[in-house]
């Protein structure tokens, strides 16, 4: 046991030079944090201060660059819990459908009559028909229009709930339908959640859902909940309409395929619009603050292929005529088509401010939230909050390591201190991992590491202790080492395997803060085992090699 080959040496040392290396960083994390968020920008094309250049030159450029990234409640920043309105898509969808469904049953106007749309809940689309006789010829048309829901579990069933109230025919999603609905939308808000999030450029965010309609948002070194809710709680649904009108009264009502929306800039001016966009902004693939001729700031925007076709189209049709641009329901600009736009690409302006301007083209190009949410919880944890956790976990790691440091010189003299050295490289290891795989150290992860300090050392004592009993059989010195290590070996492994197993469960079944701590617990048990097993070992080996002794004290 005590006898290494060159390049198990190697092996070892190789190892232990390399998690050295990639945990440096973290021991001047605001000089290579100011680096990285440098060379962010220069990827991003932003304009650098002469400061944020020099931070280029703060730290070596063939060092590694990796951190371990800092959770909330290390860092500071914003905690949100927000509930989806998923009924809102329910109307929404309904709304699309009304003129298929509308063209439909007046191709059978000489059986059902006349039709018109009547006010109802969000959630159902009701139809007035003039001949009532026809109603069950309307509700075979309509139920001819619904689709097989989009769900493994619901094979056969449709997305249409088709009824009728006397001369009211009513149209709404089936309940499965609606779950299907329910799990979509809840997935692409994560999604847009998430896209809206690392357009800011923050580290680590935790967005995860909770619940049926709720989703957690955390966001370390972000100014502030207002702040993360103005960029996230916009749906941004951005639509480019034709005008109708413009008019001072906002109670013009049309006849069912117009609205009327305010002007944003003067709550005085209403537009009164077709109810179908001409162009959507889901059909948006850029957008990008800029500066119109007058150098105010506007958003410049460029459709995808289908969105360019129907944007040259309408401008080429158009000409002369006012094109509303309209941004959660509210008329950003309505400037006059001068002639067609081919290209595909275009700009929006409307009296933005520089932020406003950037704000709006993160949102655009991020995508539209399916629903709007409302927050439930919100929670701003200010830089000083967080650096007195890392002052409080600094005082937990250095106590623990310097108690452990003295206990094991004091019970076990030379060998102790072989110990410690390995100690100290399994803490190294630990942040050189973390560095590498990109974790995200949490209060609780510091907990999992001060934990890992007092279990490092488990270990060797069980090494050192089995030592002593093969000393005390007159074993020679080489001879007690060996078996000391053999046979404490499947104790060790034992005893580690299954605290991994825990910690692996943790990980998978737990989520936030367990996870920070299940991450730092069972890297700490893979680097504990290495630096026992191995590094201690090694040291053992040399030593021994080299002043061959007669006798030893553990």
């Amino acid at each position: 046991m005590l006898q290494f080959s060159l390049w198990q040496k190697l092996l070892i040392l190789s190892i232990c030079i390399v998690g050295i290396f990639f945990s440096i960083p973290n021991a001047f994390y605001t000089r290579v944090e100011n680096k990285n968020d440098t060379l962010n920008a220069i990827s991003k094309g932003q304009e650098l201060s002469s400061s944020e250049l020099k931070s280029l030159r703060a730290w070596p450029a063939f060092l590694p660059s990796n951190l371990v990234n800092l959770g909330l409640d290390l860092r500071g920043g914003a905690h949100l819990l927000a509930e989806v309105k998923v009924e809102e898509v329910y109307g929404q969808r309904l709304d699309a459908m009304w003129q298929e469904v509308r063209d439909v049953l007046r191709a059978e106007r000489d059986v059902i009559g006349t039709i018109r749309r009547q006010d109802g809940r969000s959630d159902q689309l009701r139809i007035k028909i003039s001949n009532v006789s026809g109603m069950p010829r309307a509700v075979e048309l309509i139920e001819d229009l619904a689709r097989p829901v989009s769900s493994l579990s619901s094979v056969g069933k449709k997305d249409l709930k088709v009824t009728s109230d006397q001369n009211i025919l009513i149209v709404e999603f089936s309940e499965v339908e609606k779950l299907a609905l329910n799990e979509r939308t809840m997935k692409q808000s994560l999604e847009i959640i998430r896209r809206r999030v690392d357009e800011v450029g923050t580290r680590e965010p935790t967005i995860q859902k909770q619940g049926e309609r709720r989703i957690l948002i955390q966001v370390p070194g972000i100014g502030s909940a207002s702040e993360l809710k103005t960029l996230i709680g916009t749906t941004a649904k951005l639509g480019f309409y034709p005008v109708l009108k413009q008019t001072s009264n906002s109670e013009e009502q049309g006849n069912g395929r117009t609205q009327t929306l305010p002007a944003k800039d003067d709550k005085n001016i209403y537009y009164v619009l077709e109810k179908s966009p001409a162009v959507t902004g889901e059909e948006l693939v850029d957008a990008q603050p800029t500066f119109d001729q007058n150098g105010q700031p506007a958003v410049s925007f460029r459709f995808n292929p289908g969105g360019a076709r129907k944007f040259g189209n309408y401008t080429a049709n158009n000409v002369g005529a006012l094109f509303a641009i309209v941004l959660d329901g509210e008329v950003i600009s309505a400037p006059q088509i001068r002639e067609a736009i081919t290209g595909g690409s275009g700009q929006i302006t409307g009296n933005f401010s520089v932020e406003e301007s950037s704000e709006l083209s993160i949102l655009l190009r991020a995508g539209a939230l399916p629903a709007p949410m409302q927050f439930e919880e919100e929670r701003t944890i200010g830089p000083e909050l967080g650096q007195d956790s890392i002052d409080a976990g600094k005082i937990a790691c250095i106590v623990a390591f310097s108690g452990i440091l003295v206990f094991m010189f004091l019970s076990y003299g030379l060998f102790g201190i072989f110990a410690n050295i390995a100690l100290v490289i399994n803490v190294t290891l630990i942040f050189g991992l973390l560095s590498i795989i990109g974790a995200t150290l949490t209060l609780p992860g510091i907990a999992g590491i001060v934990l890992t300090i007092g279990m490092a050392v488990d270990a060797n004592v069980l090494v050192f202790e089995r030592i002593k009993e093969e000393l005390k059989t007159a074993k020679s010195p080489y001879r007690a080492i060996e078996l000391g290590y053999e046979r404490a070996f499947s104790a060790i492994l034992d005893a580690n395997i299954t605290t991994f197993i825990a910690a692996l469960i943790l990980f998978l079944m737990g989520s936030g803060p367990v996870r920070g701590f299940s991450i730092t617990l069972g890297l700490g048990i893979i680097t504990s085992v290495f630096t026992a097993i191995y590094v201690t070992r090694l040291l053992l080996a040399i030593w021994f090699d080299r002043t061959r002794p007669k006798t030893i004290v553990v």
